[in-house]
């Protein structure tokens, strides 16, 4: 089934094809590519947007938990809390280097500058990519395709 990658009404209606609840690796014991979830709904009235991702890592869970919304100028950021006591927070990106239909943030990390992506499985699903900016552009580190959990 080809997912349907149509942006909805209101700011952050381009997050519109990512709601939902969605798992890739499912079942995995292979701790390089762990079983994940992520779940994205619409919270506060539709003002912003809820992630909850959890990383099955065999002997425990690493655990975020994201705000998307928009800054008092009305631009789309995110603030995201993790199990290990850290946090980021970054702003929508232009990422259609990665995928013409993808969306994605920008945050500066204490490694230095890092982006993620959402852009359409051209089957089912969509892939999540996060990569770091390197010298000679941006090096990717993380992919993951995820499916519509049933």
């Amino acid at each position: 089934m080809i997912m349907e990658w149509k942006k909805g009404r209101g700011k952050l209606g381009l997050f519109t094809p990512v709601l939902g609840a969605w798992i890739c690796n499912r079942g995995s014991n292979d701790s390089q590519n762990p079983e994940c979830t992520r779940h994205l709904e619409k919270i506060l009235d539709g003002k912003y947007i809820l992630l909850k991702v959890s990383w099955d890592l065999g002997n425990k869970t690493y655990d975020e938990m994201a705000m998307i919304g928009t800054d008092k100028e009305k631009n789309i950021n995110f603030w995201s809390f993790t199990s290990d006591g850290k946090n980021s927070q970054g702003y929508l990106a232009d990422v259609s280097d990665i995928h013409p239909q993808a969306i994605g943030f920008e945050a500066q990390m204490p490694a230095g500058l890092a982006r993620q992506a959402y852009y359409p499985h051209e089957e089912e699903g969509f892939i999540w990519v996060v990569e770091s900016k390197t010298r000679k552009g941006w090096n990717r580190f993380t992919q993951q395709h995820f499916l519509r959990m049933k």
